[in-house]
């Protein structure tokens, strides 16, 4: 019923950790000030994935990693369509 490598599995994680990460980081720049200008946090939202994609290939689910490449694709798109149209 549930496969441990596909695709779905690898879109799914690697857009749900860095949209996780997304709201901690504007929870952090709400409440600190030296934070609010900082591009940097959202790049490590997308950089999460990387550390899922290790994982995955370490555990040879290149199925799910094919997903997460994907989603890291989505995610910086997503953060340049954001950051250039503040």
């Amino acid at each position: 019923m549930f496969k441990k490598d596909s695709v779905w599995l690898g879109l799914g994680a690697g857009l749900l950790f860095p949209g996780l990460a997304f709201v901690v980081v504007e929870i952090i720049k709400k409440n600190v000030v030296v934070l609010q200008k900082d591009d940097l946090l959202y790049i490590g939202c997308v950089a999460i994935n990387m550390l899922l994609l290790k994982y995955a290939y370490k555990r040879d689910m290149e199925l799910t990693g094919k997903g997460i490449i994907s989603a890291t694709f989505v995610c910086a798109f997503i953060f340049f369509y954001y950051k250039f149209n503040q």
